[in-house]
């Protein structure tokens, strides 16, 4: 479909371009453009008139929407006509010449024409200027107080409260006000000195909050930091202990090699970061004693997808031995670990989560196991009337239970959850007088036979 542009059938959307359009003194057109239209205003008309010409209700709304969002684009032009700017200059020097003869009428005359001029000149930039600058909502917020300022001396004048206050005035003895005047500026340097103390203050809690800020910034940059060393160490081990089938090596130097990472990582990491290394290590079947072939050292596998385990023979790909004494790990996962054979002594396991933990022949000497959860822990092997401790001297019997015991000796046990009964007569049994106190349930009915 063409559109004529130079069509006589007028076009109502168009109304107001139009009006736009006429020639007038302040217009920025010169006399020989008047009839002619630039070529961007002329793209504008056809756009318009093709979206008029649909004659639907969207398309006229879009056509609003064009025509408002050209009319607020377009920047006001500041160019006159020469026969306005002519009546400037010749207004401008009407004044000058009243000045310089001291003739009121003509300085009276030329200063009026002079201000309508310019205002007539100036007016669509201090329109644009305070449409661009002021919006709609500031515009309103200031003539609301314009408004509220007149109608406060409007009060103050038609009320009569400016006379009561001019007659206060004149009736004050400001010679004896002077003793006043110095209370006031006494006053005064007290409120600079408590302003002063605010501030003070202020400037401590900011410096402060950012100390504050800071701490925490650093926590997380340690917490980030410790984590990237921990998955390094991850990736080191399982590149030193698989071969390139993703079998166990048994080599003694890579055992030794990967006990020393472990042992180093260790104390460079908090309590968390050790959990979460033990059950790496666990789940990874690297703490378990494993049945080895006594020729290749290869570990065997138990026929279901699986290493078979040895406890009593068997060999360990890392073996914890004194890594985790008097460690930290209070409040953190330790679920499905296999910490047997680990020394625990001074151990901090408060409030830690044991569920399914195996802890046989673990020494637990003196640890601190309060609020720990005991779901499922396994503290020894065979059965509950032969288990005992661990012996130095003596090795265990996996069968009876005889020396496959944890040592318990001096443990607190207080507020355990979930300790079972055979684990609770284990504990009462073989944990001595200190260790039988904190257990919960009571040792009633159950013998010491630690002796002591």
């Amino acid at each position: 479909m063409t559109i004529e542009s130079n069509s006589s059938k007028p076009l109502n959307p168009e109304s107001g371009l139009d009006d736009d359009l006429q020639p007038d003194d302040f217009d920025g057109a010169s006399p020989g453009e008047e009839n002619r239209l630039t070529s961007e205003t002329l793209a504008t008309q056809q756009a318009l008139a093709a979206i008029s010409s649909l004659q639907s209700p969207q398309n006229t709304v879009a056509l609003q929407n064009a025509r408002s969002s050209f009319s607020m684009s377009r920047k006001p032009q500041l160019t006159i006509k020469p026969r306005a700017l002519l009546m400037t200059v010749v207004a401008i020097a009407m004044t000058c010449v009243g000045v310089a003869v001291n003739n009121g009428i003509i300085g009276v005359v030329g200063t009026v024409l002079t201000l309508l001029l310019s205002l007539l000149i100036l007016w669509p930039w201090i329109k644009y200027l305070v449409q661009e600058r002021l919006s709609e909502q500031n515009r309103t917020i200031f003539i609301a107080l314009m408004g509220l300022i007149v109608s406060l001396v409007g009060v103050l004048k038609f009320t009569g409260v400016s006379d009561r206050l001019l007659f206060w005035g004149k009736r004050v003895n400001w010679d004896a006000s002077g003793t006043l005047a110095e209370w006031f500026g006494a006053l005064g340097q007290i409120l600079i000195a408590i302003i002063a103390v605010f501030v003070a203050w202020r400037q401590y809690i900011i410096s402060k909050d950012l100390t504050i800020q800071q701490n925490l910034l650093t926590v997380q940059q340690n917490i980030i930091t410790q984590q990237q060393t921990i998955d390094s160490y991850f990736q080191g081990v399982s590149d030193l202990v698989l071969d390139e089938e993703g079998l166990l090596e048994d080599w003694p130097q890579e055992r030794a090699i990967a006990e020393g990472r472990t042992a180093a990582i260790f104390s460079s990491v908090d309590g968390s970061g050790k959990a979460k290394i033990l059950r790496f290590l666990s789940r990874s079947k690297l703490l378990t004693p494993l049945k080895r072939d006594r020729r290749l050292g290869r570990a065997i596998l138990n026929g279901v997808g699986g290493y078979a385990e040895d406890r009593l023979e068997g060999v360990r790909v890392i073996d914890l031995g004194v890594m985790l004494a008097a460690a930290d790990l209070a409040n953190t996962d330790l679920r499905w670990t296999d910490l047997s054979e680990a020394n625990l002594v001074r151990a901090n396991l408060s409030g830690c989560d044991l569920v399914k933990a195996n802890l046989s022949r673990t020494i637990l000497y003196d640890a601190d196991l309060r609020g720990a959860d005991f779901n499922g822990v396994r503290l020894f092997y065979g059965s509950l009337e032969a288990a005992s401790p661990r012996s130095r001297t003596e090795p265990p019997d996996y069968e009876t239970g005889e020396h496959t015991g944890a040592v318990v000796e001096n443990a607190d046990f207080s507020n355990v959850q979930r300790m079972s009964d055979a684990n609770r007569y284990y504990c009462c049994a073989w944990g001595g007088e200190k260790t039988r106190s904190t257990i919960p349930g009571g040792c009633e009915g159950i013998p010491n036979k630690l002796g002591k």
